[in-house]
């Protein structure tokens, strides 16, 4: 290969002989000056083609279509059936964003031809959002945990049990399925942009999508702009290593250009020949999919192995409880080891940091706390026991928080596809007005005025932590918020009162609601930032998908409750009785001996390591500060 015509060309005798140590020290001060600019014009050139990305995404028309939310909503349908099977039976729920992203690509590969506009990976962001926004809502909306409460499990001295007819039901789920949404949208900025927390099923959910799309017309886009490579290196949230980055962009830009020899001595780098740059696109075209289709291999095995075991497991429970430290330890102290292929890739995604802070909290909080609180009488019950043994009393005792910081370059979307700040307070209002209207005209006076307020108060504060939490650990602590606020209603709401335990469970799914909302949508924000997506087009797609969600959920909830006893054999609704005994408790027997001493402890010296984490942000020690939100998880 020829270099340009044009390029200015020297020999070895056009540079400046060195003969003294002075003009070496001061030639390589130079060359050290020179890599150090290269470095920070790499720096500017990476932030300027993420900035590009983001706007080419955000501008597509495959943001917000018909065809994405309508199937988007037929793939929620079908996880709002199978999470409100498993939460009665379980408690537990998930957004499957990630099936539903594969769901949503397998169908629209299978009518590419039948299609005008393709399906993009901003489309699937649509598809998974939306269809997330509608399975979530059993959870949300207190189906799997508070109505079998109020519906089965209230005594005739609590004023209960309480049967509400369908249409009171859908009131109640469409009243408190909106502001959640809503308060995440602010909350984006500070989390997402600045801080760029790693939301984990977030962004495994937009590697996913980018792997599946990897041989449209958006790879070409994402290789040209280093695809997530880009997003990765400004959301600092697979690679934080700015000198990993440095390196790459050095090593993509040493093909053409000039590299610098001195002050004003420099020579000149050949470049590529037509012929030669076609043949190379070639060659990159061929081993991009190449590399395309080992990646969609990899993928559909680590599915594989993952589903083998969710079935096994469901048919052998003891995988879940693997006593590696003995059986004796496993039954009295609940000492087991569950290794779930989902847990594993989320410590994956999570790094070592937030990791060792989990098994930290897992450490204090069942190898020490346990242990002394039933030694010392503060719970003396059987330690799995919700209302006299450990595990309730350290529910009581494990709240805290932090903040942490990156410096890492903010970039958004362009400003024509965020929420505009005077529609988020304008539909904030209208949702709080609108979940008070609904939650009083389905219950009447048994729920005063100011109670409703302050739940909704308690809601919006609580679901910022249950956000941060989320983004550092991928677990949104709904369960410990909505207990928090049933102990703060244990204090406003006297346990004299008929109604008590009726109030106190109303509250605390109203809190659940709102932090689950909360996360479920940065989650989905998050998964669009790295692809591009429109947030916009995202929050427009989470209110369809919670409205529609909140109906179908009240239906399916109505179904499965007429068919089956319940509690019974099938559904025995182990989170209702969870959310009963924890009203009760606080109403009735206030909290657990020494729990709200630890609490206040556990509180004050997180605070001053969330005050160690901000002041040593950038220090190779800050690592080792624990983090109040990890240890609390783990704990």
């Amino acid at each position: 290969m020829a270099p340009d015509r044009g390029a200015r060309q020297l020999n070895d005798d056009a540079i400046p002989e060195i003969s003294s140590r002075e003009s070496e020290d001061t030639l390589t001060d130079l060359r050290k000056a020179s890599t150090e600019e290269d470095v920070e014009d790499d720096e500017i050139s990476a932030v300027g083609e993420a900035q590009k990305f983001l706007a080419h995404q955000a501008e597509q028309a495959q943001n917000f279509t018909l065809r994405g939310v309508l199937v988007g909503l037929a793939i929620g349908v079908v996880i709002c059936f199978s999470n409100t099977y498993f939460g009665l039976q379980t408690g537990w729920v998930s957004g499957m964003t990630m099936p539903a992203a594969l769901i949503g690509f397998a169908f629209f590969k299978t009518i590419a031809k039948h299609i005008e506009l393709p399906f993009t990976p901003v489309e699937n962001v649509l598809v998974q959002t939306v269809a997330g926004a509608v399975g979530t809502m059993p959870l949300g909306c207190g189906f799997v945990g508070v109505m079998p409460a109020l519906n089965y499990l209230l005594k005739p001295e609590e004023n209960g049990p309480l049967s509400l007819p369908a249409g009171k039901l859908i009131l109640w789920s469409l009243g408190i399925c909106f502001f959640g949404v809503v308060f995440a949208v602010p909350l984006r900025k500070e989390v997402i942009i600045r801080e760029k927390l790693k939301f984990p099923s977030g962004t495994a959910t937009a590697l996913v999508i980018s792997v599946l799309h990897g041989d449209g017309d958006d790879a070409k886009i994402a290789r040209h702009e280093c695809g997530l490579e880009v997003a990765r290196r400004r959301s600092a949230d697979i690679l934080r290593s700015r000198s990993r980055s440095h390196d790459v962009l050095r090593r993509s830009s040493s093909l053409s250009g000039v590299l610098r020899d001195g002050a004003e001595n420099f020579r000149a780098v050949p470049t590529m020949s037509n012929g030669s740059a076609d043949y190379m696109e070639e060659r990159n075209d061929s081993d991009h999919k190449s590399d395309w289709k080992a990646k969609i291999r990899l993928l559909t095995m680590a599915f594989g192995v993952s589903a083998i075991y969710t079935l096994s497991s469901y048919f052998i429970p003891q995988l879940h409880h693997v006593p590696v430290f003995g059986l004796p330890l496993a039954k009295d102290w609940l000492w087991t080891l569950n290794p779930s292929p989902a847990y594993v890739g989320q410590g994956i995604i999570m790094g070592p940091a937030t990791t060792l802070h989990m098994l930290l909290g897992a450490i204090i909080g069942w190898g020490i706390l346990s242990p002394l609180a039933k030694n010392r009488g503060w719970a003396s019950g059987p330690v799995d026991d919700w209302t006299s043994g450990s595990k309730g009393w350290i529910v009581a005792s494990h709240s805290k928080r932090r903040v942490e910081k990156d410096e890492l370059p903010e970039m958004d979307a362009p400003p024509e596809h965020l929420v505009a700040n005077r529609v988020v307070l304008g539909l904030l209002v209208l949702s709080i007005a609108f979940c008070v209207l609904a939650i009083r005209v389905v219950f009447g006076p048994l729920v005063p005025y100011y109670a409703i307020f302050l739940s909704l108060v308690l809601a919006l504060l609580l679901s910022i932590m249950g956000v941060r939490a989320q983004g550092e650990t991928d677990i949104n602590p709904v369960s410990g918020i909505s207990k928090l606020t049933q102990l703060v209603f244990a204090l406003v709401i006297s346990g004299s009162n008929p109604n008590a335990v009726t109030i106190n469970l109303l509250a605390g799914a109203i809190s659940e609601s709102g932090a689950l909302q909360a996360g479920d949508m940065m989650q989905d924000l998050k998964t669009g930032h790295l692809l591009g997506a429109s947030p916009k087009a995202q929050f427009y797609g989470q209110v369809i998908g919670s409205a529609v969600g909140a109906v179908v959920s009240a239906g399916v909830y109505k179904l499965y409750t007429s068919v089956y006893k319940v509690p019974g054999g099938m559904f025995q609704v182990p989170t209702g009785y969870v959310w009963i005994f924890t009203a009760r408790l606080v109403t009735g027997k206030g909290l657990p001996h020494m729990a709200w001493q630890w609490a206040l402890g556990a509180g004050c010296f997180f605070a001053l390591t969330t005050a160690l984490r901000i002041r040593g942000q950038g220090k190779w020690w800050q690592a080792w500060i624990p983090g109040g939100i990890a240890v609390a998880v783990g704990v």
